[in-house]
């Protein structure tokens, strides 16, 4: 059920290229410097905004032209685009690869598995997720991709967690686990946006904490259908 953690220099497939904006290429070396730009670019923007990033000082970065940049992006709105896009498909990627776990499965175990998943998805593209973050009140739209992510995963994890709550008010406890889910990425957003501590998104203890604070909210649902 745990997440493949993947590295970003990870050759992506023609299906990843294929985005608006984009221009596509057949040649493996014009594919690759593609990918370096974005690369580059996801990188970058762990340390500055996407306002501060700068084509020029982007395509230094991976010894290309401003020229061959936009002869593959249309624009920067068209490259940010992009990379969230390819965010958004790798955080689709992961939750298709949870698989189901064996029913001795404890809630603790399953909860660590879960959160530790989120956690490992956003910590891999933390700058672009800061950088849409930031955008979010100007071009509210650009956000949806990844709160249609959040809503998938809550989808993808309850039936993991719910047979580990037990029997009886189902309703009730699946709407602990949305709760619950709202919660963790809540935290994780303020995190990412404002690092306002004591926990940053790159602590262990972040995993942890979150983990159990799940699990308290679901074993306080699953506590109030228990017999006194």
């Amino acid at each position: 059920m745990q997440a493949r953690t993947r590295p970003f220099s990870e050759a992506p497939g023609s299906r990843d290229f294929d985005l608006p904006g984009v221009a596509p290429s057949r040649q493996r070396r014009s594919r690759e410097t593609t990918l370096a730009l974005l690369r580059a670019g996801a990188d970058m923007l762990r340390t500055r905004s996407l306002a501060e990033l700068s084509i020029e000082a982007l395509c230094t970065e991976v010894d290309a032209t401003v020229g061959a940049f936009y002869s593959r992006f249309e624009s920067k709105e068209a490259y940010f685009n992009a990379l969230m896009a390819l965010a958004a498909r790798d955080g689709e990627q992961r939750l298709g690869e949870i698989r189901r776990p064996s029913p001795e499965t404890n809630l603790d175990k399953l909860c660590h598995i879960v959160v530790s998943g989120i956690i490992a998805w956003m910590r891999h593209h933390e700058g672009v997720l800061r950088a849409a973050l930031q955008h979010d009140d100007t071009r509210p739209d650009k956000w949806t991709p990844f709160k249609a992510l959040a809503k998938a995963t809550t989808a993808r994890a309850t039936p993991l967690l719910l047979p580990a709550m037990g029997k009886g008010r189902a309703a009730a406890k699946t709407r602990a686990i949305a709760f619950g889910f709202q919660v963790v990425l809540g935290t994780l957003v303020n995190a990412i946006l404002n690092d306002p501590g004591p926990l940053s998104l790159r602590s262990k203890e972040m995993e942890t904490r979150l983990a159990g604070c799940l699990l308290l909210l679901l074993q306080a649902e699953i506590d109030q259908s228990t017999p006194k």
